[in-house]
């Protein structure tokens, strides 16, 4: 039961829904009932039609690609993810991480390591935390499959990748990725953690230097993808 300074202080600072932007609830976290039973999922896991397989036919070779949530420009998934990437709100990535693990789990879907794309050093030092890391650790806490940020570098300071055409995002990105502790994939079924993927040019990049050090197995889970 509350005390009467947590009413009073609830009363005076509601805790308002990521989504539509009305008072949460008693029990209701980050999202209201309703927006969170409105969330836009693609249930590629469950329904194993896959929506992202396509970006990387003939490209890499992969074991399952998914994504989680329909991304679309104004919509919730975009409020979402903005307030995970710059609106230093962390916790949003570990819980639609969590709901994410759970329809991994139910799936059967597994692998021994998931490995979130990573940050350049500069961007990481300005946002403060890597949305991806989140992400990773929510789905790291429902599947029992451990997370690592330790494994892959990114060693290129990129340019946003809005606006860019493939071919100008796949050259934004090349060479951009390195691996730093090969015995961490080396014959490991590896997960790639990302919040969004539009057209996997940055996936891709990451993909190819973990075959090529020695990944046995490969996904692709990513929280959205843009429609």
């Amino acid at each position: 039961m509350k005390s009467y300074w947590e009413a009073f202080w609830a009363l005076l600072f509601p805790r308002i829904c990521l989504s539509c932007q009305q008072a949460l609830a008693e029990g209701e976290y980050l999202l209201c009932t309703t927006c969170h039973y409105n969330l836009p999922r693609t249930q590629s896991c469950l329904t194993g039609h896959s929506t992202i397989e396509e970006k990387f036919a003939g490209k890499i070779k992969i074991t399952s690609a998914h994504a989680y949530l329909k991304f679309q420009k104004g919509g919730k998934v975009q409020h979402l993810l903005h307030q995970l990437k710059y609106n230093n709100q962390p916790e949003v990535g570990e819980w639609l991480g969590g709901l994410f693990g759970s329809e991994i789990k139910t799936a059967g879907l597994t692998a021994d390591l998931l490995l979130p794309v990573p940050l350049h050093e500069s961007r990481l030092r300005q946002r403060g935390y890597n949305q991806s890391d989140s992400i990773a650790k929510g789905i790291s806490e429902v599947t029992g499959i451990p997370w690592r940020s330790d494994v892959l570098q990114k060693i290129k300071a990129t340019t946003s990748q809005t606006n860019k055409s493939r071919m100008e995002r796949f050259q934004n990105v090349a060479n951009a990725f390195q691996v730093i502790e090969k015995n961490g994939i080396e014959n490991q079924r590896i997960a790639l953690i990302d919040d969004v993927i539009t057209t996997g040019s940055t996936l891709e990049t990451c993909a190819e230097v973990l075959l090529e050090h020695g990944c046995k197995e490969l996904h692709i889970w990513t929280l959205a993808t843009a429609l």
